[in-house]
């Protein structure tokens, strides 16, 4: 199987590691993985911030690169919920205003086929046992546009109550925001602080030498907050995790 990997900008800029884990662990998994060196933003950031014209060429621009991959795989449930909830929103609020049903059109192939990983992995693969390992206690943070946006449901969980050496710690209040919410954070900053020191402490409670999540936009959050209040913890990405082996441990 053929795939293309969506990395995101968060993660090319600032976690490459993540990118990295995703195409060993898929690799790994007999997935032929391709890395497209034209992709660019999906747009997120402006459609949320109410540039929803500017986010339209950037919409285009995936389509274009990203339309004859069996399926495309991204390790970001924020991203993956932009192509799969929002795009088709562009494409229709285009049509509504009278500017033709190109872009719906042009949306309609890659939309359906875009996956979150643990998507992927899951309902695609059929797998939750990777063969990775990892010896660490870790709690688990379901990021709200995976967790609300695309519906990922207890795929997570599965993939990593599968790793061997792995103790999970359930996380208290694991539903509620991290606080990050993209440029929330800068134009609601205190909230946003006092929302990811709340999530930290409930992630200190559980005793984890790891929190993990889907997303690294709010492991970034999180990460900080964590490194403010001089907590013990570190955040990893939920593909790092998955693409340990007793061979290659991550950290």
């Amino acid at each position: 199987m053929r795939v293309a990997l969506f990395l995101t900008c968060v993660n090319d800029t600032l976690y490459p590691d993540t990118g990295r884990a995703v195409v060993k662990l898929l690799t790994r998994l007999g997935v032929d993985v391709d890395f497209p060196m034209d992709q660019t933003c999906c747009g997120q950031a402006h459609y949320n911030t109410g540039y929803r014209h500017e986010a339209e060429p950037l919409a285009w621009h995936f389509s274009d690169v990203f339309r004859d991959y069996e399926a495309i795989v991204t390790p970001s449930g924020s991203c993956g919920a932009m192509v799969r909830e929002l795009y088709p929103r562009l494409g229709e609020r285009a049509r509504a205003e009278g500017r033709g049903d190109g872009l719906a059109r042009a949306l309609a192939p890659v939309v359906p086929k875009t996956y979150e990983l643990t998507e992927f992995l899951v309902d695609v693969l059929g797998v939750t046992d990777v063969g990775a390992y990892y010896p660490h206690r870790v709690t688990y943070h379901p990021t709200c546009h995976g967790l609300r946006g695309l519906g990922l449901g207890d795929r997570p969980r599965r993939l990593l109550e599968a790793v061997k050496g792995l103790e999970l710690a359930e996380l208290p209040g694991a539903a509620e925001c991290c606080g990050f919410g993209g440029t929330f954070a800068v134009k609601n900053a205190a909230v946003s602080a006092a929302m990811g020191v709340d999530k930290v402490r409930d992630a200190e409670s559980t005793g984890a030498e790891v929190l993990c999540a889907a997303d690294n936009s709010c492991l970034m959050h999180i990460g900080g907050t964590m490194s403010r209040l001089g907590s013990g913890m570190r955040p990893v990405h939920l593909a790092e995790i998955l693409a340990s082996t007793e061979e290659e441990p991550a950290l």
